[in-house]
């Protein structure tokens, strides 16, 4: 089992991506969109079934395409790219009531798939529906969207909420199972923060 899970946070600008994360981290929400422009790199620690986990979140902005390389032309040209082609998973966020986000995810996890060479098949990608709240908006049918993914994608599948906390603790927590924590297959997850949750984990970079 690897000491630290490394998972990256993708999605178009306006899906609400950070809003998941500090959900996640802080227990907040602001109505206030600020788009991300920089990778923001957050190291918290979770209890999950009694077993200490250590993560970095790293909250990435709009990229135009998945890094090709670890070299100079592709992950580290780009300093928002750095990173992102050595984590254990993918969080890719759309908001249900945009098709444009949607493309945009379907883009990227074609282009993971096309360009990561080195554990492709065993890298977990998870599509996150945002915004469930504003589901009389949704552009697309919930069974769509969820039998593409699963059944075609073979990808995991979730919809929340960031601004009501609905489902984020399930998101991660199942983000949890699929990286190889054999610990917390086939029993009933529970998951909680540690004390070392603090804002000043965070960094910009």
């Amino acid at each position: 089992m690897v000491a630290t899970f490394k998972i990256a946070v993708l999605g178009a600008q306006g899906v609400g991506k950070s809003a998941i994360v500090r959900q996640f981290l802080y227990n907040e929400f602001s109505e206030v969109c600020v788009p991300t422009t920089a990778r923001r790199v957050y190291l918290p620690a979770v209890v999950m079934n009694g077993h200490v986990h250590d993560l970095q979140i790293m909250d990435f902005p709009p990229i135009t395409a998945f890094p090709v390389n670890t070299l100079q032309v592709g992950e580290w040209a780009d300093v928002c790219c750095r990173g992102l082609r050595s984590v254990h998973a993918y969080i890719l966020v759309y908001d249900i009531c945009c098709f444009d986000s949607f493309e945009y995810i379907k883009t990227i996890r074609q282009q993971i798939l096309e360009t990561r060479v080195i554990g492709t098949s065993e890298t977990p990608i998870i599509i996150v529906g945002n915004k469930r709240d504003l589901q009389r908006g949704r552009v697309i049918p919930r069974w769509n969207v969820s039998n593409l993914v699963k059944k075609t994608w073979k990808c995991g599948y979730i919809e929340c909420s960031a601004k009501y906390n609905w489902h984020i603790l399930l998101l991660f927590s199942e983000l949890l199972k699929s990286v190889g924590c054999a610990r917390c297959k086939h029993i009933h997850t529970t998951i909680r923060f540690q004390g070392a949750l603090r804002r000043n984990r965070c960094t910009i970079m």
